[in-house]
């Protein structure tokens, strides 16, 4: 069932992530026959059926416990079967809409209950279970790329152990296995029965549609391009690492009544993709149903396309002839070998011979080392119509075509291609491993271009011409000598290190690495670690497979080609693809080992301390993407980081800070920071003369601390002083930036703000609000913020003249800085005073406009910071009601789905709901009805705000009335029962100002109230008791007045 479900269903997340399973035919299709498969089980295979599962198969369901029977126990919103495992626990457990199953008995059982639901139950359980078998019968089993040999095992455990539960789980395996074969075979016979679309029938729709483009009012569409001009020699525009995926080409169209559509067309039919991401990279993922064609795809898509198109006096859905055409369904290397052609021999509509591989005026094919290459199509290959024989070297080098030779180890001979500068080509996307995370953003991920320079070339680069020759053509002791004169030239300058790859020299030296020459692989990595700090080389080596071979350098004897092979791998793991490379080929382990050493520490000898400065280089820039920080923490890289730490060597200290900074946006890694010790030596090297150290210690420090044990270890080892005084470096901005962030979290702990008091850090903030860099400024504000809750620290932003800058500030339109600038305006409006100048500068007005901010943070945060404004200034109720429309705008944010938002606008609402005049208007607006319809809720901290919303909406009218109608009343009951103090308080409030009414007294009544307010009367809280002790006799009152008029 696992290898069916990895390879046969089809799943709408492309690469890793969750996904779901799109309801497709073919996925119905399986579904179904699993559903069979499982609901025949127990009468099938009794005995079997019985068999516990290794772990429950656990989803959602969108079953509730009604539905539930015989055989099952049932205790309001739980249910759990009678049938229990040898120690006693339920095979079948429903908890809170989750399912937990751990027998085939059950699941079959389930089945028939969940009746007209089985097909959802189904897919949510296969889709939270991704590979069921691994639950049903351990890891052991779980399914493999490649020849399973799990069976086999199985198999010899028979053999040898003839107990009942290895013989169950051999039959249950062999069930297992026949199913997934079964769907198997169900799926190719109906993917063979679907009718494929080809290149050349798209080719001829797209130049159909062209034809009907345009801007009049009766053209069916503005516009129809391809994203992509070069056509392969079958037909397809898409890459060919995406052509064996069966997609063809993509398109960008422009109808008239309706957002550019951007859709991928496949051989399996037209969908649409997830549009040009940043640096136009195409996001592949399919966004909506397969259609057969394009017209079918836009008559669902477009009604004006479809008017339009009944106007035009031609037959559009004439169905596509069927070409014969085979697309590229295996990853082989394009222009390996002839056999690959030959088994690959395609018939191209309209081109006929023309197009066969062998034709001299044939558009080149571009190697498959393009996969998920970063060159854009400026760098791309066009077809070559240079016929003329080779010139001498320097009019080769003046051409538009350059002559690459690359070095066939395995041969012995050389193969050259020629290849033409494609500079007029349209810059394409920049397609990094869309499947690879990354911490931050990658400073190669716009598009490679060129950097147009002197059409003159430098004595450098025909230098680098002359000494290709020999590179290429030389013995091993030409070739080292023509190495070392290329390194005596200036290889950082550009035009160099693109001489190297323009001619040729760049594929040469990564095959020499292949050799087993030392000397001529030393020379070799020494070039390729000085051009590797171009882009395009990096990219280059990268798509010439060079990192694969410098990871299996990395277990050559020789200590310092390893080193070489580390710093050049640090150089080229700059993007995301390529450090996806070094972890996919064992290059992590072997970058951690070299961190290994005899002795760590002071007396450390130097040749180790440069192997493990190397390989902490490269693993920082590994470090980047999240699968392999988790690759370092199982390679053992966390003990070695904390060990190297404590070495006093700078040169080896900022790449192991640099490491641990990056992986300290992972939990785990800030536990494994904290619990080895290692926040008092990057306390202790805040101190160091290095500013680069400094920055990457303060930046770990930043991350580390939204732990509050990492903060305490932060200020027990006297670090709080030495971050203050690095806020006086106000030149370095990396530094600066680095800086503030961690003062910023340091200062969520009260003991650090009171420490920062002391410090004098607070004054030296505010100096810092004006003239700095966006990224500083969000950390400066961020820290003020948090200093804000200090009374004093409220004063001293004042006196030292802070709240102008930070008030100005919430015009800005960076959403994180805007998050921040509203909690230091709302904590600085807790002190009267400074209300005064934020009203003087218009301060609450720029909040409540930030009310209309798309984003959530941005409203939850500015509907905070209106709460101590408005309960701080001087006529608020007046202020509320001079901004236009603004009481209808926080009402009708009580429609958001936002928890926080709803927290703050209720909380704001509270405290506007004070002022008659104000309550009115909000009640108008329907503001009780829409707390009414949030009283359901289980957050907590919402409980509380509502409550409080609803006593002080209590005050008006008939609101206490309408809060009966629209049942809010016996849900604030059930707050009583809540854990948190400032629940019951806020609820016992509104409770006292309900029970004015009758009717919500009996409804209080009912659902148990006087028992719950009985206990709180004894409270310390004074307005809890009183409002307890209120409600009460509220209650009381009605209960006399109703016997009096009963019995007289």
């Amino acid at each position: 069932m696992g290898v069916a479900l990895a390879r046969a269903a089809q799943w709408t997340a492309a690469g890793s992530g969750t996904g779901t399973l799109g309801i497709t035919p073919l996925n119905e299709s399986l579904l179904n026959q699993i559903i069979k498969f499982a609901e025949d089980f127990s009468t099938k295979h009794p005995q079997e059926a019985a068999f516990v599962f290794r772990e429950p198969l656990e989803w959602k369901t969108q079953l509730d416990s009604s539905v539930f029977g015989e055989g099952y126990e049932i205790n309001e919103a739980t249910v759990q079967s009678k049938a229990k495992d040898k120690d006693g626990q339920p095979l079948f457990v429903l908890s809170a809409s989750t399912l937990r199953v751990r027998s085939f008995d059950q699941l079959s059982r389930l089945l028939h209950i969940a009746m007209e639901k089985k097909l959802k139950e189904t897919q949510a359980c296969l889709e939270a279970n991704r590979d069921p078998i691994v639950k049903i019968l351990g890891p052991e089993y779980g399914t493999v790329e490649g020849e399973d040999k799990s069976i086999l095992h199985l198999f010899d455990k028979v053999k040898k152990e003839s107990d009942l539960e290895t013989e169950l789980k051999m039959k249950i395996i062999l069930l297992l296995h026949q199913l997934d074969l079964q769907l198997l075979n169900s799926s190719l016979k109906q993917i063979s029965q679907d009718v494929r679309l080809n290149p050349a029938a798209v080719n001829d729709e797209v130049n159909l549609l062209k034809n009907f483009c345009g801007q009049g009012e009766d053209t069916v569409l503005e516009s129809l391009e391809y994203t992509s001009d070069y056509m392969f020699p079958n037909g397809c525009r898409a890459p060919p690492w995406r052509q064996v995926h069966g997609e063809i080409c993509y398109l960008v169209i422009k109808p008239h009544d309706t957002d550019p559509l951007y859709i991928t067309c496949s051989t399996a039919g037209v969908f649409l993709n997830g549009g040009q991401l940043k640096g136009k990279e195409i996001d592949y993922e399919r966004k909506s149903n397969l259609y057969k064609d394009i017209v079918t795809f836009l008559r669902e898509r477009s009604p004006r396309f479809v008017e339009n198109m009944a106007k035009q006096e031609y037959s559009f859905f004439k169905e596509p002839a069927h070409e014969n055409y085979q697309h590229v369904e295996d990853a082989e290397i394009f222009g390996q070998s002839q056999s690959f052609h030959e088994f690959r021999r395609m018939t191209v509509c309209g081109r006929g011979k023309s197009s066969s591989l062998g034709s001299p005026g044939q558009r080149l094919k571009p190697c498959m080392k393009w996969k998920n290459s970063e060159l854009s199509a400026s760098q791309r290959p066009k077809s070559s119509s240079d016929k003329s024989p080779k010139k001498d070297s320097e009019e080769e080098g003046k051409s538009s075509t350059v002559s690459l030779t690359t070095k066939k180890k395995a041969s012995g001979k050389s193969k050259t291609v020629k290849i033409q500068e494609a500079s007029k080509c349209k810059a394409s996307s920049s397609p990094e491993d869309v499947g690879e995370s990354s911490s931050e953003t990658d400073e190669d991920e716009q598009p490679l271009r060129r950097q147009e320079g002197s059409t003159d070339l430098s004595a450098e680069y025909w230098g680098v011409q002359k000494l290709a020759k020999y590179v290429k053509g030389g013995d091993p002791t030409a070739t080292v000598i023509a190495l070392c004169s290329m390194r005596d030239l200036n290889l950082s300058q550009e035009t160099c290190q693109l001489a190297i790859k323009d001619t040729g020299c760049l594929e040469v030296l990564i095959n020499l690495l292949d050799t087993e020459e030392i000397k001529c692989q030393t020379g070799s990595l020494k070039i390729l670690k000085e051009i590797s700090q171009n882009v395009l080389i990096r990219h280059a080596i990268a798509d010439l497979g060079g990192l694969e071979i410098m990871v299996k350098i990395l277990d050559s004897p020789d200590t310092d080609l390893k080193c070489l092979a580390a710093e050049t791998i640090a150089n080229v793991a700059r993007f995301k693809r390529a450090r996806k490379t070094v972890r996919q080929h064992g290059g992590i382990k072997r970058l951690v080992e070299l961190l290994e050493s005899i002795s760590v520490g002071s007396s450390c000898q130097a040749k180790d301390t440069e192997t493990a400065r190397c390989g902490a280089l490269a693993l920082w820039s590994c470090s980047r993407s999240t699968k392999n920080k988790k690759a370092i923490r199982k390679a053992g890289g966390i003990p070695l980081l904390a060990r190297w730490l404590k070495c006093s060597h700078t040169s080896i200290l900022v790449p192991i800070v640099g490491t641990l900074q990056e992986c300290a946006s992972e939990p785990s890694y800030r536990l494994a920071i904290r619990t080895e010790g290692m926040i008092e030596n990057l306390v202790k090297n805040l101190s160091s003369e290095n500013e680069e150290l400094q920055m990457h210690c303060a930046s770990a420090i930043f991350k580390c601390a939204e732990d509050e044990e990492i903060r305490d270890l932060v200020r027990k080892h006297e670090g709080l002083q030495p971050l203050s005084v690095l806020l006086d470096n106000s030149e370095n901005k990396q530094l600066l930036a680095a800086v503030t962030g961690a003062i910023w979290k340091c200062a969520i702990s009260r003991e650090n703000v009171l420490k920062f008091q002391e410090y004098k850090t607070v004054e030296t903030l505010v100096t810092l609000l004006t003239d700095q860099p966006e990224e500083v400024l969000i950390n400066v504000i961020g820290a003020l913020g948090e200093c804000c809750q200090e009374e004093e620290n409220r004063s001293t932003i004042r006196k030292c003249g802070g709240i102008a800058p930070i008030v100005k500030l919430l015009s800005a339109t960076n959403q994180a800085l805007l998050v921040n600038v509203n909690k230091a305006v709302g904590g600085c409006a807790m002190e009267p005073e400074n209300m005064l100048v934020i009203d003087s500068l218009d301060g609450v007005r720029l909040l409540w406009s930030l009310l209309k901010n798309p984003n959530p943070e941005v409203q939850a945060s500015a509907a905070w910071a209106l709460c101590p404004c408005v309960e701080n200034a001087k006529n608020s109720g007046e202020m509320v009601r001079s901004f236009v429309g603004g009481l209808e705008l926080i009402v009708n944010l009580l429609k958001s789905k936002d928890k926080e938002v709803l927290t703050s606008v209720c909380a704001a609402i509270a405290n506007i709901a004070k002022d008659q005049e104000n309550l009115a208007v909000m009640t108008d607006h329907g503001v009780v009805p829409l707390l009414s319809k949030l009283a359901n809720t289980n957050n907590n901290k919402l409980r509380r705000h509502l409550a409080e919303a609803i006593a002080h909406c209590c005050m008006w009218g008939s609101n206490r009335v309408a809060f009966g109608e629209t049942k809010a009343v016996a849900p604030l009951a059930r707050y009583l029962k809540a854990k948190d103090p400032l629940v019951h308080r806020a609820t016992a409030l509104a409770l006292y100002q309900l029970s004015e009414d009758p009717n919500n007294c009996v409804i209080m009544h009912e659902n148990g109230v006087v028992k719950l307010l009985l206990a709180m009367v004894g409270s310390t809280d004074d307005a809890l008791q009183e409002a307890a002790a209120g409600c009460i006799a509220n209650i009381r009152r009605l209960a006399l007045a109703t016997e009096k008029a009963k019995y007289g």
